[in-house]
Protein backbone atom coordinates (compact mmCIF):
# COMPACT_ATOMS: atom_id res chain seq x y z
CA UNK A 1 0.00 0.00 0.00
CA UNK A 2 0.92 3.51 -0.21
CA UNK A 3 -0.14 6.83 0.95
CA UNK A 4 -0.39 9.14 -2.61
CA UNK A 5 -1.21 12.95 -3.33
CA UNK A 6 -1.91 13.83 -7.27
CA UNK A 7 -1.88 17.09 -8.88
CA UNK A 8 -2.38 19.21 -11.64
CA UNK A 9 0.62 20.96 -13.05
CA UNK A 10 -0.48 23.27 -15.86
CA UNK A 11 1.69 25.69 -18.05
CA UNK A 12 1.46 28.33 -20.92
CA UNK A 13 1.46 25.68 -23.76
CA UNK A 14 3.19 22.22 -24.03
CA UNK A 15 6.97 23.19 -23.69
CA UNK A 16 6.86 24.62 -20.45
CA UNK A 17 4.97 22.10 -19.05
CA UNK A 18 6.64 19.65 -20.64
CA UNK A 19 9.82 21.03 -18.68
CA UNK A 20 7.68 21.18 -15.73
CA UNK A 21 6.67 17.93 -15.67
CA UNK A 22 9.98 15.94 -15.92
CA UNK A 23 11.27 18.39 -13.30
CA UNK A 24 8.49 17.45 -10.46
CA UNK A 25 8.15 13.71 -11.63
CA UNK A 26 12.63 13.20 -12.16
CA UNK A 27 14.53 11.39 -9.71
CA UNK A 28 11.32 9.50 -8.62
CA UNK A 29 11.47 6.01 -10.22
CA UNK A 30 12.01 3.58 -6.80
CA UNK A 31 11.67 4.93 -3.17
CA UNK A 32 15.24 2.48 -3.02
CA UNK A 33 16.94 5.17 -3.23
CA UNK A 34 14.37 8.18 -3.94
CA UNK A 35 12.19 10.32 -1.51
CA UNK A 36 9.22 9.51 -3.72
CA UNK A 37 7.96 7.39 -6.54
CA UNK A 38 6.02 9.87 -9.32
CA UNK A 39 4.92 10.05 -12.77
CA UNK A 40 2.29 11.25 -14.94
CA UNK A 41 -1.14 9.68 -15.34
CA UNK A 42 -2.42 12.03 -18.11
CA UNK A 43 -2.20 14.94 -19.91
CA UNK A 44 -5.21 17.42 -19.97
CA UNK A 45 -6.66 19.83 -22.47
CA UNK A 46 -7.26 24.04 -21.42
CA UNK A 47 -11.15 22.70 -20.85
CA UNK A 48 -10.19 19.73 -18.16
CA UNK A 49 -7.69 22.56 -16.39
CA UNK A 50 -8.46 24.29 -13.24
CA UNK A 51 -7.27 27.32 -15.13
CA UNK A 52 -8.12 26.91 -18.66
CA UNK A 53 -4.57 26.09 -20.07
CA UNK A 54 -2.63 22.66 -20.98
CA UNK A 55 -1.81 20.20 -17.62
CA UNK A 56 -0.69 17.30 -16.52
CA UNK A 57 -2.19 15.35 -13.69
CA UNK A 58 0.78 13.69 -11.88
CA UNK A 59 1.06 11.72 -9.03
CA UNK A 60 3.75 10.86 -6.01
CA UNK A 61 3.52 7.72 -3.94
CA UNK A 62 5.28 6.96 -0.83
CA UNK A 63 5.32 3.29 0.58
CA UNK A 64 2.65 3.11 3.65
CA UNK A 65 4.51 1.09 5.44
CA UNK A 66 7.24 4.26 6.28
CA UNK A 67 6.32 5.25 9.94
CA UNK A 68 6.80 9.11 8.70
CA UNK A 69 5.13 8.42 5.71
CA UNK A 70 2.61 11.40 5.94
CA UNK A 71 5.96 13.85 6.61
CA UNK A 72 7.45 11.93 3.99
CA UNK A 73 5.12 12.83 1.67
CA UNK A 74 4.61 16.27 2.23
CA UNK A 75 8.31 17.09 1.85
CA UNK A 76 8.71 15.18 -1.23
CA UNK A 77 5.50 17.58 -2.23
CA UNK A 78 7.27 20.84 -0.68
CA UNK A 79 11.13 19.76 -2.63
CA UNK A 80 9.17 18.85 -6.44
CA UNK A 81 6.47 21.52 -6.31
CA UNK A 82 8.93 24.33 -5.05
CA UNK A 83 11.97 23.81 -6.44
CA UNK A 84 10.75 22.50 -10.03
CA UNK A 85 7.32 23.97 -10.48
CA UNK A 86 7.63 27.26 -9.40
CA UNK A 87 10.72 27.60 -10.81
CA UNK A 88 9.72 27.04 -14.42
CA UNK A 89 8.12 29.79 -16.33
CA UNK A 90 4.27 30.17 -16.43
CA UNK A 91 3.56 27.17 -14.21
CA UNK A 92 0.38 26.71 -11.90
CA UNK A 93 0.09 24.05 -9.53
CA UNK A 94 -3.17 22.66 -8.03
CA UNK A 95 -4.67 19.75 -6.36
CA UNK A 96 -6.17 17.15 -7.77
CA UNK A 97 -7.66 15.26 -4.79
CA UNK A 98 -10.14 17.68 -3.46
CA UNK A 99 -8.61 18.79 -0.60
CA UNK A 100 -9.56 22.06 -0.98
CA UNK A 101 -13.43 21.25 -1.73
CA UNK A 102 -15.29 22.71 1.24
CA UNK A 103 -17.15 19.46 1.57
CA UNK A 104 -13.89 17.50 2.29
CA UNK A 105 -12.36 20.08 4.26
CA UNK A 106 -11.85 17.60 7.40
CA UNK A 107 -9.87 15.44 4.58
CA UNK A 108 -6.52 14.95 4.84
CA UNK A 109 -4.38 17.53 3.26
CA UNK A 110 -1.00 19.76 3.56
CA UNK A 111 -1.04 23.44 3.76
CA UNK A 112 1.55 23.46 0.65
CA UNK A 113 0.41 27.15 -0.49
CA UNK A 114 1.26 28.43 2.90
CA UNK A 115 3.79 26.75 3.47
CA UNK A 116 5.78 27.13 -0.15
CA UNK A 117 4.40 30.62 0.18
CA UNK A 118 6.98 31.59 2.76
CA UNK A 119 9.21 31.93 -0.17
CA UNK A 120 7.93 34.99 -0.85
CA UNK A 121 9.13 36.18 2.14
CA UNK A 122 5.78 37.62 2.95
CA UNK A 123 4.66 39.38 0.18
CA UNK A 124 2.46 36.11 -0.75
CA UNK A 125 -1.33 36.37 -0.03
CA UNK A 126 -4.54 34.07 -0.05
CA UNK A 127 -7.17 34.52 -2.86
CA UNK A 128 -9.45 32.72 -4.59
CA UNK A 129 -8.50 32.39 -8.55
CA UNK A 130 -10.59 30.10 -11.14
CA UNK A 131 -13.07 29.07 -8.47
CA UNK A 132 -10.52 27.54 -5.73
CA UNK A 133 -8.90 28.83 -2.56
CA UNK A 134 -4.98 29.71 -3.77
CA UNK A 135 -1.76 31.34 -2.83
CA UNK A 136 -0.43 33.64 -5.00
CA UNK A 137 3.32 34.02 -5.05
CA UNK A 138 4.93 36.96 -6.81
CA UNK A 139 8.06 35.85 -8.32
CA UNK A 140 10.25 37.67 -10.73
CA UNK A 141 8.68 36.13 -13.92
CA UNK A 142 5.25 37.40 -12.60
CA UNK A 143 2.83 34.95 -10.29
CA UNK A 144 2.81 31.73 -9.26
CA UNK A 145 -0.37 30.20 -8.24
CA UNK A 146 -1.04 27.66 -6.01
CA UNK A 147 -3.67 25.78 -4.64
CA UNK A 148 -3.75 26.37 -0.92
CA UNK A 149 -4.61 22.53 0.10
CA UNK A 150 -3.47 19.59 -0.95
CA UNK A 151 -5.33 16.00 -0.15
CA UNK A 152 -3.74 12.68 0.37
CA UNK A 153 -4.86 9.42 -0.02
CA UNK A 154 -4.19 5.89 0.19
CA UNK A 155 -2.92 4.09 -2.86
CA UNK A 156 -1.00 1.32 -4.52
CA UNK A 157 2.60 0.71 -5.77
CA UNK A 158 4.93 -2.15 -6.60
CA UNK A 159 2.59 -3.88 -9.14
CA UNK A 160 4.89 -5.44 -11.74
CA UNK A 161 5.68 -7.82 -15.05
CA UNK A 162 8.82 -9.15 -16.15
CA UNK A 163 9.17 -10.05 -19.81
CA UNK A 164 11.42 -12.43 -20.75
CA UNK A 165 13.08 -12.47 -24.26
CA UNK A 166 15.27 -14.34 -26.50
CA UNK A 167 17.03 -11.08 -27.43
CA UNK A 168 17.55 -7.71 -25.46
CA UNK A 169 15.81 -6.16 -28.47
CA UNK A 170 12.99 -9.16 -27.80
CA UNK A 171 12.24 -7.92 -24.59
CA UNK A 172 12.13 -4.43 -24.48
CA UNK A 173 9.70 -4.30 -27.52
CA UNK A 174 7.53 -6.71 -25.41
CA UNK A 175 8.17 -4.61 -22.47
CA UNK A 176 7.54 -1.18 -24.73
CA UNK A 177 4.33 -2.64 -26.06
CA UNK A 178 2.97 -2.70 -22.46
CA UNK A 179 3.67 0.47 -21.37
CA UNK A 180 2.19 1.92 -24.75
CA UNK A 181 -0.85 0.33 -23.08
CA UNK A 182 -0.78 1.11 -19.79
CA UNK A 183 -0.24 4.70 -20.90
CA UNK A 184 -3.30 6.27 -21.81
CA UNK A 185 -5.20 4.40 -18.91
CA UNK A 186 -6.62 6.43 -15.93
CA UNK A 187 -5.27 6.72 -12.18
CA UNK A 188 -2.33 4.58 -12.65
CA UNK A 189 1.89 5.84 -13.06
CA UNK A 190 5.08 3.82 -14.60
CA UNK A 191 7.68 5.90 -12.52
CA UNK A 192 10.82 4.39 -14.14
CA UNK A 193 12.58 6.19 -17.18
CA UNK A 194 10.13 5.78 -19.73
CA UNK A 195 8.45 3.32 -18.04
CA UNK A 196 10.54 0.29 -18.20
CA UNK A 197 13.02 -1.01 -15.32
CA UNK A 198 16.34 -2.18 -17.10
CA UNK A 199 17.39 -3.52 -13.37
CA UNK A 200 15.17 -5.59 -11.75
CA UNK A 201 15.91 -5.83 -7.82
CA UNK A 202 15.66 -7.91 -5.35
CA UNK A 203 14.49 -7.09 -1.13
CA UNK A 204 17.80 -7.67 0.43
CA UNK A 205 21.53 -7.55 0.01
CA UNK A 206 24.51 -9.15 1.32
CA UNK A 207 25.60 -5.70 2.49
CA UNK A 208 24.08 -4.81 5.47
CA UNK A 209 23.73 -1.61 4.37
CA UNK A 210 21.61 -2.28 1.69
CA UNK A 211 17.93 -2.84 1.76
CA UNK A 212 17.94 -3.74 -2.40
CA UNK A 213 20.17 -5.14 -5.01
CA UNK A 214 20.21 -6.36 -8.08
CA UNK A 215 18.04 -9.62 -8.72
CA UNK A 216 21.31 -12.05 -8.98
CA UNK A 217 18.77 -15.21 -10.02
CA UNK A 218 17.49 -12.99 -13.30
CA UNK A 219 20.44 -12.19 -14.30
CA UNK A 220 20.94 -13.79 -17.91
CA UNK A 221 25.13 -12.78 -17.85
CA UNK A 222 24.86 -14.94 -14.41
CA UNK A 223 23.60 -17.90 -15.51
CA UNK A 224 26.67 -20.27 -16.39
CA UNK A 225 28.42 -19.15 -13.05
CA UNK A 226 25.23 -19.54 -11.04
CA UNK A 227 24.39 -22.65 -11.98
CA UNK A 228 21.40 -24.14 -10.35
CA UNK A 229 20.81 -20.57 -8.20
CA UNK A 230 20.08 -19.62 -11.54
CA UNK A 231 16.20 -18.87 -12.92
CA UNK A 232 16.94 -18.07 -15.95
CA UNK A 233 15.61 -20.20 -19.05
CA UNK A 234 18.06 -21.28 -21.26
CA UNK A 235 16.43 -19.27 -24.35
CA UNK A 236 16.51 -15.99 -22.24
CA UNK A 237 18.92 -13.24 -22.70
CA UNK A 238 17.24 -10.29 -21.43
CA UNK A 239 14.41 -9.60 -18.87
CA UNK A 240 12.64 -6.12 -18.36
CA UNK A 241 10.25 -5.28 -15.84
CA UNK A 242 7.21 -2.67 -15.52
CA UNK A 243 6.51 -1.44 -12.38
CA UNK A 244 3.01 0.35 -11.90
CA UNK A 245 1.21 2.54 -8.93
CA UNK A 246 -1.93 3.71 -8.95
CA UNK A 247 -5.04 4.91 -7.43
CA UNK A 248 -6.10 1.30 -5.92
CA UNK A 249 -5.84 -2.14 -6.58
CA UNK A 250 -8.49 -2.25 -9.17
CA UNK A 251 -6.74 0.58 -11.33
CA UNK A 252 -3.62 -1.11 -10.91
CA UNK A 253 -5.00 -4.77 -11.54
CA UNK A 254 -6.58 -3.21 -15.12
CA UNK A 255 -3.36 -1.82 -15.90
CA UNK A 256 -1.31 -5.21 -15.19
CA UNK A 257 -3.73 -7.20 -17.51
CA UNK A 258 -3.76 -4.17 -20.57
CA UNK A 259 0.52 -4.45 -20.43
CA UNK A 260 0.11 -8.88 -20.92
CA UNK A 261 -2.31 -8.57 -23.28
CA UNK A 262 -0.58 -6.32 -25.53
CA UNK A 263 2.93 -7.83 -25.04
CA UNK A 264 1.42 -11.47 -26.18
CA UNK A 265 3.17 -12.38 -29.57
CA UNK A 266 5.95 -10.09 -29.52
CA UNK A 267 8.57 -12.20 -31.52
CA UNK A 268 10.94 -13.34 -29.23
CA UNK A 269 9.06 -13.10 -26.10
CA UNK A 270 9.27 -16.05 -24.01
CA UNK A 271 7.27 -15.68 -20.99
CA UNK A 272 5.80 -13.01 -18.89
CA UNK A 273 6.21 -13.08 -14.86
CA UNK A 274 6.47 -11.07 -12.00
CA UNK A 275 8.60 -10.33 -8.64
CA UNK A 276 6.73 -12.30 -5.82
CA UNK A 277 9.43 -11.92 -3.12
CA UNK A 278 8.46 -14.34 -1.08
CA UNK A 279 5.66 -12.08 -0.68
CA UNK A 280 7.48 -9.50 1.41
CA UNK A 281 6.96 -6.59 -1.22
CA UNK A 282 3.18 -6.03 0.78
CA UNK A 283 -0.30 -8.03 1.19
CA UNK A 284 -1.64 -7.34 -1.88
CA UNK A 285 -1.36 -9.28 -5.17
CA UNK A 286 -2.66 -9.54 -8.63
CA UNK A 287 -3.16 -12.80 -10.06
CA UNK A 288 -1.72 -12.41 -13.79
CA UNK A 289 -3.47 -15.52 -15.03
CA UNK A 290 -7.09 -14.98 -15.54
CA UNK A 291 -9.28 -16.99 -18.33
CA UNK A 292 -7.51 -16.94 -21.42
CA UNK A 293 -7.47 -19.20 -24.59
CA UNK A 294 -5.05 -21.70 -24.20
CA UNK A 295 -2.85 -20.33 -26.79
CA UNK A 296 -2.94 -17.30 -25.65
CA UNK A 297 -0.97 -17.58 -22.62
CA UNK A 298 2.68 -17.43 -21.95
Amino acid sequence: RSLYAEVVITARDRTWLAHAVNAATGHASSTIMCDCEAGVVRYVEGDESPDGRVGAVCQFHVPRFRKDRVRALELALIARIGQNVLTCPTTACFDNLGGATPAKDDAPAYELGRKIGFFCDGYEFAEPRHGRDCHVLPIMGGEFVLESRFGRADGVMGGNLWFFGETIDAALDATQRGVDAVAPMADVIMPFPGGIAGSGSKAGSKHDFLFASTNHPFCPTLRESLGDESKVPENVASIQEIIINGKDLEAVTAATHAAIDAALGTPGLVKISAGNYDGRLGKTFIHLRRDRNADATS
